[in-house]
């Protein structure tokens, strides 16, 4: 067995190219927003496009193209991404609102009493997306899947 052979799964290239891109893709969108550079946001949840939805639509549209849309691998990558974009704009969503809520209680909390600690250890709030994130990260991966799936034809 070739552990090396990975490397020739075009699907996966495809897949870990849209993630890589979507990510990148995030840090000129919100410097057009916020005038700040921020590298972080690469390897970062939440944000514009969603990348967990750039990853499960393009290995599920590339399972499509290379395998066949009839297939049993395609219909568990469908419903595989219909449980990524609930849980991205559902659930993490919810819980980035909630982490929002309890940092402001915090600082209210904290203006009148000195709790530093707590302050420094902030909830991350921005966890989920919107659908409007989502969707753009549903197009982002299924046309670079499809711009794989042309170039390997």
């Amino acid at each position: 067995m070739n552990v090396f052979a990975v490397l020739d799964n075009r699907l996966l290239i495809a897949t870990l190219t849209a993630w890589f891109l979507a990510g990148v893709l995030k840090v000129p969108i919100e410097y057009l927003r916020s005038k700040e550079w921020n590298w972080a946001l690469i390897f970062s949840t939440g944000g514009m496009p969603s990348t967990h939805t750039a990853v499960v639509s393009a290995v599920s549209l590339g399972t499509g193209l290379w395998v066949g849309f009839d297939s049993p691998l395609f219909a568990v990558c469908i419903v595989l991404t219909m449980v990524v974009v609930y849980d991205a704009t559902g659930i993490r969503r919810q819980a980035g609102r909630h982490a929002a809520l309890l940092n402001a209680i915090l600082d209210e909390v904290a203006r009148g009493h000195t709790l530093k600690q707590q302050q420094e250890e902030q909830l991350k709030e921005i966890l989920g997306h919107t659908w409007i994130e989502a969707l753009v990260g549903i197009a982002w991966g299924s046309v670079i899947v499809f711009l794989f799936w042309f170039y390997w034809k």
